[in-house]
């Protein structure tokens, strides 16, 4: 009987065998690969650890030509979602729900020239399936240290007073502090020494569209000796990436099934590389699918204003610059 992708990871993991892995939201279509072994249907680009060939696709687009007209779902269908959202919340239910919605795109650019060209820290390709560009590291693992990054707080970057105004505003502040909250006792459950190193920084990220700025923070903490023959259960027990889900996680999980009314598949799962030591992984955001839907969303609270998250949802549909 074939390894479920949890214990094949401890298996590989135990082994010190490179794998590369891709996880959806629900859990329900993990997939893994060993790295001993060619990848034809999975492209990836983990921070510069990447199988995408430098050699360009056929098509011959030159960035003047490049073209998105995006066609988001009706402000009214978004807002039925939101304030189901919002009575879970005052209800409480949840503290934060992260709720994304898909907008239909039409675009020149095919997914694989887009896996090929955009500028991200993360690019996942599944041939034929999605293409994700995601600047959002889900957990890193460096000789034994484990350290996340939650991103949550998004504003058009070309405001003036961007940083300053995103960093004093006090419904992004308790969304953010919500979520590391979440993240710090989430890797509780795997490490030791856990602590807030560095909280609320400021990221300025080009894309086709504009400038965008996002808010990060980052989590540490130490992991025992054996961990490599743990690794699939370690990934497993920080499932769902909490900045894309929300808190408390199950309750929310809920929640978001209720509200979305679809399965998200891959996007807002998770991906990621296993040297046999350290791991480097993202969560699967700024997606495009092959039907051209490209999913967005962002984290609702008991502050938020239906237009303003409508407004970043759509923001948030873009391309990085080549």
């Amino acid at each position: 009987m074939a390894l479920s992708v949890q214990a094949q990871l401890n298996k590989w993991g135990s082994e010190k065998t490179p794998f590369v892995f891709l996880i959806d939201f629900e859990c329900q279509k993990p997939r893994c690969w060993s790295l001993h072994e060619p990848i034809n249907d999975f492209k990836y680009n983990f921070n510069g650890f990447t199988n995408i060939t430098p050699n360009s696709p056929s098509e011959d687009i030159l960035e003047t030509t490049f073209e998105i007209k995006k066609s988001p779902i009706s402000f009214e269908a978004y807002q039925q979602k939101f304030d189901f959202v919002k009575k879970q919340i005052e209800y409480g239910n949840s503290f934060l729900v992260n709720l994304t919605a898909p907008t239909k795109i039409a675009t020149n650019l095919s997914l694989d020239y887009i896996a090929h060209h955009a500028t991200s820290k993360y690019i996942c390709y599944l041939v034929d399936q999605f293409v994700s560009y995601s600047p959002e590291t889900f957990i890193q693992i460096n000789n034994g240290k484990i350290v996340a990054y939650p991103m949550k707080g998004t504003i058009d970057g070309a405001i003036p007073n961007a940083e300053a105004l995103i960093l004093s505003d006090t419904k992004e502040l308790a969304e953010h502090a919500t979520i590391v909250d979440l993240i710090r006792n989430d890797l509780s459950k795997v490490a030791t020494n856990v602590k807030v190193s560095k909280y609320r920084y400021y990221e300025h990220i080009e894309t086709q569209q504009g400038a965008i700025g996002q808010v990060s923070s980052s989590i540490e903490g130490t992991l025992p000796p054996e961990y490599p023959s743990n690794i699939g259960d370690l990934i497993f027990d920080l499932l769902p990436a909490g900045s894309v889900s929300g808190a408390p996680k199950n309750k929310t999980k809920e929640i978001i099934a209720e509200a979305e009314q679809m399965e998200r598949g891959y996007y807002t799962g998770v991906a990621g590389y296993f040297d046999g030591t350290n791991l480097d992984s993202c969560v699967l955001i700024r997606y495009l699918q092959a039907d051209n839907m490209y999913r967005s969303g962002g984290g609702i609270t008991a502050q938020s204003i239906a237009l303003n998250e409508y407004e970043e949802m759509i923001n948030k549909v873009y391309v990085p610059t080549f």
